[in-house]
């Protein structure tokens, strides 16, 4: 069961997601407020797994909300303005609700935290996918698929084969998301996957057509793979 609460200051845009939650069997929706700052409150002494939240606020935004929180759950953004579906995605949102919104459109994105909130895997093991944020939506990819992962800017480039996924994060968040033994960081802005390596040499190493390079930082982790029988 995946546990909610609901903040918007109009009372009507709360029941309409009282009324879409008590439709979806695995959402249990603990509290609404149209106060932001009860909420708050409510939040420090009762941790949940999603929040429904509100952009346009009286007294807080509620972006600024999300960045008070010490304790970031997962968030879909609600608002009756689309200029800020940008600005809720680039808080790392699981979805932006414009409204007014259907229950299809809801169910949606409440399968698509449930879809997160099962990524971490009880005993500690990793899935054998990820879903990375690309534009608007969840991009599944397999960690099989993985060629190896660029850092372009403020994007990763996830390189699969013939096609490639473009994800806003950091290479540092991407290495924390996959699992230990299958992938190595060879640069500041490279990590490959260490199945796909065909040949290595002194400063550079070849996966599929592409050479990526070899830093010097990581040089000794590169010797103790060449290793390996």
């Amino acid at each position: 069961m995946m546990t909610a609460i609901a903040i918007d200051d109009e009372p009507i845009a709360l029941d309409v997601v009282r009324s879409h939650a008590a439709k979806v069997p695995f959402l249990d929706l603990q509290a609404t407020f149209t106060n932001a700052f009860e909420a708050m409150d409510y939040l420090q002494q009762h941790p949940i797994d999603l929040l429904f939240l509100d952009i346009k606020m009286p007294d807080i935004s509620g972006i600024e909300f999300f960045r008070s929180l010490s304790k970031k759950p997962m968030t879909i953004f609600t608002t009756a303005y689309s200029e800020h579906a940008v600005a809720g995605f680039e808080l790392d949102a699981v979805d932006y609700l414009l409204k007014p919104f259907s229950l299809a459109r809801f169910l949606k994105a409440c399968n698509k935290a449930q879809e997160w909130q099962q990524l971490p895997r009880a005993n500690g093991t990793k899935p054998g996918y990820l879903f990375v944020k690309t534009g608007y939506d969840q991009v599944r990819v397999d960690f099989e698929d993985i060629d190896y992962l660029e850092a372009t800017g403020n994007y990763v480039n996830f390189a699969l084969g013939d096609r490639h996924v473009l994800s806003r994060m950091t290479i540092t968040e991407c290495e924390a998301l996959l699992p230990p033994g299958q992938f190595i960081r060879v640069h500041r802005s490279f990590i490959v996957s260490i199945d796909k390596v065909e040949k290595i040499e002194r400063h550079q190493l070849a996966v599929g057509s592409s050479i990526l390079p070899i830093g010097a930082s990581y040089l000794a982790a590169i010797k103790q793979l060449s290793a390996k029988p």
